[in-house]
């Protein structure tokens, strides 16, 4: 190979090698993607099919990645899928998974670690003591955590990992897959012989490069800018508490049970509820939204739906990062009490 080729060799597995180090696991074990989706995909379908497994085990607040995957396989008969149990802020029932895993022959298990729109905590760890003691396989989507919290790979009982750059101030377009050294699989494309035969295709070496780069400094002062947006978040929730009647929170917001990025407000019932979004992006709020579905045709969002959300009542997700201020909250908080005071 030519030496502007083994430039760019060079940079990609010095990549690898910073984010394998500060995840505390092996290169080897780090496996670039597109992103978060095809990660999961990946996970999914290789982890279920190359150890023809027949049972899989997920929430129904996972992201689509994983529950359209899932049930795109139990259509082609491939598994048997069950859903664990979750209560009204999105908390996985750990009894009800066991029983699943007990009941059921060796099974592939999918749960995120933090949920990407009302922000409640799983317990992978916990999960992962479950799945090492019934010897299922264990994938946890955590495309929120990545470069929020600390992962240390060596301890943690996962199979598969997962990491969508865009959500740590990366570009988009591409993330990695984790795959624990215990466990095997064959490549999900084919094609050269790229990351190690695993994945065909041209890697994306300014993005994979970028990546790095936007690890390598959402590990440096992790905890000072958990401080900082975790307190955002805080005084966020007291204001809109003190300040706006009939403001509910969707899933956990403590802060031990939630993820301090994220936080998920359900509103009071309002005339022209369907305007709020619109009112807040127009005022420079970049917010999502979205409610409970209300029938089988309508688009809501399944998480609100699958946490019995009313579905009159809209819901605004607010998300907080290391950039935002204190007077960017203040400014949200005066212009959601404006709206919500609005009579039509």
């Amino acid at each position: 190979i030519h030496a502007h080729g083994r430039e760019a060799r060079t940079l990609l597995e010095r990549s690898r090698k910073t984010i394998a180090g500060l995840l505390r696991t092996s290169p080897a074990e780090i496996f670039f993607t597109s992103g978060g989706t095809e990660a999961d995909n990946t996970a999914i379908r290789c982890g279920i099919i190359d150890h023809h497994l027949k049972h899989a085990i997920t929430s129904r607040i996972e992201h689509h990645a994983v529950i359209h995957t899932l049930e795109a396989m139990e259509r082609s008969g491939i598994i048997k899928l069950s859903f664990v149990d979750i209560d009204n802020k999105g908390n996985v029932d750990y009894d009800h998974l066991e029983k699943l895993l007990q009941e059921n022959e060796r099974s592939f298990v999918s749960l995120m670690h933090a949920n990407n729109e009302i922000g409640t905590i799983t317990d992978i760890e916990r999960v992962g003591d479950l799945c090492e003691q019934y010897d299922a396989i264990f994938h946890s989507d955590t495309v929120q955590t990545m470069g929020h919290y600390p992962h240390d790979l060596d301890k943690l009982k996962v199979h598969f990992l997962v990491c969508a750059a865009h959500k740590l101030h990366g570009p988009k377009g591409v993330g990695f897959l984790h795959v624990n050294h215990r466990i095997k699989i064959k490549p999900m494309i084919y094609g050269g012989a790229q990351e190690r035969n695993m994945r065909g295709g041209t890697e994306n070496l300014y993005g994979i490069a970028g990546m790095a780069k936007a690890i390598e400094l959402a590990y440096t002062d992790m905890a000072k800018h958990q401080e900082h947006i975790q307190g955002l978040k805080s005084y966020m929730i007291d204001r809109l508490r003190n300040e706006v009647q009939g403001i509910e929170f969707n899933g956990e917001i403590a802060p031990e049970k939630s993820l301090y990025t994220v936080l998920n407000v359900l509103f009071p019932e309002m005339e022209m509820s369907d305007m709020l979004l619109f009112n807040l992006d127009i005022s420079g709020i970049s917010a999502s939204g979205g409610s409970a579905c209300s029938s089988g045709t309508d688009i809501g969002s399944h998480v609100l739906t699958a946490i019995g959300t009313n579905p009159s009542r809209p819901s605004v997700r607010f998300s907080f990062s290391k950039y935002n201020t204190k007077e960017e909250v203040d400014f949200t908080v005066a212009k959601v009490r404006e709206l919500c005071a609005v009579k039509v």
